[in-house]
């Protein structure tokens, strides 16, 4: 009994927490707090759509915060019409309405976080902060060419795992946040226009992973990212790590000629990145050696991902666009499958059907190139060599979340589930790269996709035994840190990372975790 009165003192604790915390990490960009960015510290620029009125309250904004107010030079149709470059300096993107960030260094509104966060909101009663975070990304869309990773303007480029039908379901199911059936059905309706455009950006050619018919992540533009400042050691460290393992390399250095590029461009060595774009980005060079451009365009496919950094497409995740990946086909099937119903409440069968005969062709392609029945699981496809991967990863589990997979694929992925099991929780794959997406570290939105995957399939027992194991992980490092962290150590069930290269810090925070244990605990009934 005094056991059982510990665990619950430890759920009321951590849930005070998280419910106080949505207001600390609430932001909205009419506010100063918006416009910090520790991770490339210059002069805060808020930046509005070409051709929009600037509310006349900004003026005041400028005042205090000593932010510029400009607008984007040109209107965006299809993501990265404008890029990082063609801005005098980086800055925040507007958006209509306040959101909630992630917290530490990511201060802005993310595109997969933020459908975590919406979960913790609803079942917290904030639903008209629920609302407003996904009519930004409505506001995105029609403003800024798709859902970004991130309103900040290095971001404009690429977007992040396609959550946002799933948002917009779980707002509209939900149903608190209108006044009336009458106008959740208009919201819809105009959420489902929306939901088509993005739609659109994932089938533009650039996306398609060959001839599979499926797709891969991938930034529209190159070079190293400008949201690195703060970790500019990053690169170096993938040099020093190539150098020092040369059979592992898969050809992502090369020798630095101090006039002549390896596109045949004279540059300075340590600068370049596309010549045809004219882009001049400083790169990493040691020992005479920098990465090549193909390597800086699958570490920004990897950014989109949102899994960054682990070794799960080649080192570093360098080979991140050659690969159609598990999780990102699982979303985009469910996107289909989410639009289709959309369109049958709207009450567009023709539309409805369409849908869903895309969805099928995509679960075809899934069940074709990712599904490896000698394994057990759904792995990712590299494409450009024709080939199964053989890197065993958590995302194996998004089909149960999206409902494509079979009974016996279910069976034989809960069979696996020891692959990725530890005493807190779910890592994301077997193997300890010294990279934050892999062993031994667990992730909240991974564990949950597993978990609430595993419940639509009938196997609530390993899914409660999973939630219990992360939740009391949380619980336990709550009561000595008295914070909610991004990820944890599930097999030490610690705080404390040890990642040897790239982002180091574990931030305090923390949006998704925070979502996913209010969604845990209402899973156990807790």
């Amino acid at each position: 009994m005094a056991e059982q009165r510990s665990v619950e003192s430890d759920d009321r604790q951590t849930t005070t927490y998280i419910l106080q915390a949505w207001e600390t990490l609430t932001r909205s960009t009419n506010e100063c707090a918006s416009l910090t960015d520790v991770k490339v510290m210059t002069h805060p620029i808020l930046y509005f759509p070409a051709g929009m009125t600037v509310p006349d309250k900004f003026a005041e904004l400028h005042k205090t915060c000593y932010v510029q107010i400009r607008s984007l030079p040109h209107t965006i149709k299809l993501m990265g019409d404008v890029k990082p470059e063609d801005l005098p300096s980086p800055g925040l993107l507007y958006l209509p309405n306040p959101y909630v960030v992630p917290g530490g260094r990511f201060n802005e509104m993310y595109g997969w976080d933020s459908y975590f966060i919406i979960l913790g909101l609803l079942r917290s009663g904030l639903y008209q902060m629920a609302l407003g975070m996904v009519d930004n990304f409505l506001f995105e869309i029609e403003h800024y060419g798709g859902v970004l990773n991130a309103n900040r303007t290095y971001y404009m480029t690429r977007s992040q795992p396609p959550l946002l039908t799933a948002m917009i379901r779980a707002l509209y199911e939900e149903g608190q946040s209108f006044a009336d059936p009458k106008s959740a059905l208009d919201w819809l309706e105009s959420a489902y226009q929306a939901a088509e455009k993005y739609y659109d950006t994932w089938s533009q050619p650039y996306r398609l992973a060959g001839n599979t018919g499926l797709a891969r992540y991938y930034d529209v533009d190159c070079g190293p990212v400008p949201e690195l400042a703060d970790d500019s050691h990053y690169f170096h460290d993938v040099i020093e790590w190539l150098l020092a393992h040369p059979n592992d390399d898969p050809g992502y250095l090369v020798k630095v000629n101090p006039s002549i590029d390896a596109n045949g461009a004279e540059i300075h060595p340590a600068l370049g990145c596309n010549p045809k774009t004219g882009v001049i980005r400083e790169r990493a060079v040691v020992q005479g050696y920098r990465l090549t451009d193909e390597f800086y365009l699958g570490d920004r496919a990897m950014r989109e991902s949102g899994y960054d950094s682990s070794f799960r497409f080649g080192p570093f995740c360098g080979s991140t666009h050659h690969y159609a990946p598990v999780c990102l086909n699982s979303l985009l099937f469910r996107h289909e499958r989410d639009m289709s119903h959309f369109a049958e409440l709207l009450g567009d069968k023709t539309d409805s059907q369409m849908w869903r005969s895309r969805a099928d062709q995509r679960a075809d392609a899934i069940h074709r190139y990712l599904w490896h029945e000698e394994a057990g699981l759904f792995l990712d496809y590299d494409f450009l060599h024709g080939r199964v991967s053989d890197y065993d990863y958590l995302s194996a589990y998004y089909p149960l979340w999206a409902g494509l997979a079979t009974d016996h694929q279910a069976e034989l992925l809960r069979k696996n589930l020891s692959l990725f099991e530890r005493k807190g929780g779910l890592a994301m794959s077997s193997t300890e790269s010294g990279m934050q997406w892999d062993e031994p570290y667990g992730w909240a939105p991974a564990n949950w996709m597993a978990i609430e995957g595993l419940c639509s399939y009938g196997l609530h027992e390993d899914a409660r035994r999973i939630a219990k194991a992360f939740l009391a992980t949380i619980d336990e490092n709550f009561i000595s840190d008295a914070t909610v962290r991004e990820k944890y150590d599930v097999i030490e069930k610690d705080i404390r990372v040890h990642v040897t290269a790239g982002y180091k810090q574990n931030v305090i925070g923390f949006g998704w975790t925070n979502g996913v244990y209010l969604m845990m605990r209402e899973l156990l009934g807790t």
